[in-house]
């Protein structure tokens, strides 16, 4: 999805920019985010603007990164999502940012600032919004009955007219917000009941669907059409759906995750400086335009934002792009401990039901 125009206008800005001058010597810069996560532009624009060093170290899962994190793994800009912020938070793990130092800032949705996104970072100081989005069902137009859809929600994969049709992502938080929003439940419950009832739902599933199990496989496998239906963040559902017209992209009445991952500094983190002005570049129109069309998550710069959804813009037709904002019973992932330690282990059973 990358315009070559871009480039070449991004480019000129890193001239100008040289011209008036970045980091004199080779400063060394450490991100750690999830992989295939950013502009293959990004990091040789940056580098050259502030004639700097940078180092990308990608994770698998915001518990992967924690755990790294805790073993003392250093590093200056992490990304994760908005239950490991918070996590990170009250492990006082992170510094505050000097937000006089991200002059874009002012540029974020503020929608991302505030509940139902922001519950993690209330105070917005700790935080900056990287990519947002939602979790849904992608799903086959010509092979799904849309008003299976709607009469069954999340529910539909359970559905035993598609069996042996769909894709389930391995994803134990996610699946359990499925099986807690089918249920009635929040996705943030302590409630062992509720837990163990979502766990029956989802053994249910594996036992009956013949589900295929996958993480990023799914976003070439649904691309390709070798499946009907399948559990899918919005990001990669945008990819779906500009690759196959066939598919489409539904978000349950009945709830579902809507999500943010943002930018932060390590409370380690050997270069906050230089930290600050990645953030700062990273919110830009230019960066957040590179990332957005590459990636095709959702741009938290609202300039951005508007031309991508705007008549002609390059994601105005995409459903998948546009998150739902401001539907009640949407939640984002809260940091629960009982919930955390209890799905761990019972996303394991659930998968062993086939």
């Amino acid at each position: 999805m990358k315009k070559n125009r871009l480039a070449v206008l991004f480019f000129c800005l890193v001239g100008a920019m040289l011209m008036l001058g970045g980091c004199g010597s080779k400063e060394k810069l450490s991100i750690y985010l999830p992989g295939e996560y950013m502009s293959e532009e990004i990091i040789p624009t940056f580098e050259k603007m502030y004639n700097c060093k940078v180092d990308v170290e990608n994770f698998d899962s915001n518990e992967m990164m924690y755990t790294k994190v805790m073993a003392g793994d250093v590093y200056d800009v992490l990304i994760p999502s908005d239950y490991m912020i918070e996590k990170l938070i009250n492990e006082n793990m992170l510094q505050k940012l000097d937000m006089s130092k991200i002059t874009n800032l002012d540029k974020v949705n503020p929608t991302l600032q505030a509940a139902p996104y922001n519950n993690f970072d209330p105070a917005n100081e700790y935080a900056v919004p990287y990519f947002w989005g939602t979790v849904g069902i992608v799903y086959n137009k010509t092979n799904v009955d849309y008003a299976d859809l709607e009469n069954e929600d999340f529910d539909i994969l359970r559905d035993t007219k598609y069996k042996d049709r769909i894709y389930m992502y391995d994803s134990e938080r996610d699946a359990f917000m499925m099986a807690f929003k089918s249920l009635g439940y929040s996705m943030n419950t302590d409630n062992m009941d509720e837990i163990n009832e979502a766990y029956e739902w989802l053994a249910q599933l594996n036992s009956t669907m013949n589900p295929t199990t996958v993480t990023d496989d799914v976003i070439d496998g649904m691309a390709q059409g070798r499946k009907d239906l399948a559990l899918v963040y919005s990001g990669d559902a945008t990819y779906i759906l500009s690759e196959n017209e066939e598919m489409g992209y539904y978000l349950p009445e009945c709830g579902t995750n809507v999500w943010v991952d943002a930018m932060v500094i390590p409370a380690n983190a050997e270069n906050p400086d230089l930290a600050h002005k990645f953030i700062d570049f990273m919110l830009s129109y230019d960066a957040q335009l590179l990332n957005t069309e590459e990636v095709g998550y959702t741009a938290v710069n609202v300039d951005v934002y508007e031309e991508m959804i705007a008549e002609g813009g390059l994601y105005a037709d995409n459903e998948a792009y546009i998150p739902r904002a401001g539907y009640e019973k949407d939640e984002c992932f809260r940091d629960v401990e009982v919930l955390r330690k209890a799905i761990s282990e019972l996303w394991i059973k659930a998968k062993a039901s086939k």
